[in-house]
């Protein structure tokens, strides 16, 4: 081989090498002063507040307007007036926590013919409604993992309960599915689940709700409450009931919410992600798809600041991570 062959062999294999790794928003720009907008479920949800704090702090990041607006309570039809006033307003794109995973379509599908690109995070509409959903972690690993964390602690033996948050909660009924599947294995024979209840993220109600099922249930040994609020409640109904200790209580919630009811022995263990990553990485997504830079097909694969590289996987689902599991031994190292 002649040394300018070789030459042009070496340049021909790093362009075709160079080519290959460059996924489809990896290294094209975001646009400046980008105008997003983020409904919560409702926005004094402290999960919430936490999640949207993560979107503001990309939007930072990356130069765009971002703002939160939305409802108080955790209804669809309150988040209907927000979703028309954005429109309105032309916001670049529209990221959600729905309500319901139908009720808000017509209205997703008015936004979206306004060229308003629309992203889901934490709780996701039917496909048609967005582009990109940006899930937590896997929705069979949250049902299947808060099952067998209380299971342990139960010794995979008795009655035991799920509070919820509202009935029509697209991911709260997505877990519980899982939940119930995982529930129907071998080794949970002697497990029985005798009620879900809804707290409908709403703080008093959840701790009511908590106490209802103590008394409706004598026998119950354990509590799953997939819903920050929800678990919340429950540890506080629990921390000054005789049966603190007694009954086992597990489920999302954040480590600062939790902590005072790991230390005094209300809550051996419970599980959750960093919601503001989740908000971060829906800015991130939804700045890329106003930009051009993917569309939300299955394959793509797009740079999400201090996250990475992420792609785009089945339905525009985006994955953010497997869950974390705190107890006494590490909560105090976790400050969300």
């Amino acid at each position: 081989m002649t040394k300018n062959s070789l030459i042009t062999t070496i340049a021909l294999v790093f362009s075709i090498t160079f080519i290959g790794n460059v996924g489809y928003g990896q290294d094209k720009p975001i646009k400046k002063d980008l105008k997003i907008a983020f409904v919560p479920k409702n926005v004094n949800n402290p999960y919430n507040v936490i999640e949207t704090k993560g979107s503001l702090d990309a939007c930072k990041e990356i130069g765009a307007q971002g703002k939160v607006v939305g409802p108080s309570d955790a209804a669809a039809s309150s988040q209907v007036s927000y979703i028309n006033t954005l429109i309105t307003q032309r916001e670049n794109a529209i990221v959600l926590a729905a309500n319901d995973p139908n009720a808000l379509i017509p209205y997703l599908k008015r936004a979206r013919e306004q060229k308003i690109q629309i992203v889901t995070m934490d709780s996701d509409t039917a496909p048609e409604g967005r582009s990109i959903f940006i899930n937590q972690a896997s929705s069979e690993g949250i049902g299947q993992g808060q099952v067998q964390i209380l299971a342990k602690q139960i010794d995979f033996k008795g009655d035991i309960a799920i509070l919820s948050a509202t009935p029509n909660a697209t991911n709260q009924n997505t877990w519980i599915k899982y939940m119930q599947e995982e529930l129907k294995k071998p080794e949970y024979k002697d497990m029985k689940l005798v009620k879900i209840a809804y707290g409908n993220d709403d703080d008093q109600k959840s701790f009511t709700e908590t106490q209802g099922l103590l008394e409706a249930y004598p026998d119950l040994k354990g509590i799953i409450s997939p819903t920050t609020v929800g678990v919340a409640a429950a540890a506080r109904y629990l921390s000054t009931s005789p049966l603190k200790g007694k009954i086992a209580l597990v489920g999302l919630g954040t480590p600062n919410q939790m902590r005072q009811f790991v230390k005094d022995g209300t809550v051996k263990e419970f599980a959750l992600w960093n919601p503001s990553d989740v908000g971060y990485l829906a800015a991130y997504a939804a700045a890329q798809l106003v930009s051009g830079n993917i569309e939300g097909k299955e394959g793509e694969t797009f740079s999400a600041g201090k996250l990475g590289s992420r792609t785009i996987g089945k339905d525009g689902v985006v994955i953010l991570g497997p869950l974390t599991v705190f107890d006494a031994g590490n909560i105090d190292q976790f400050n969300f």
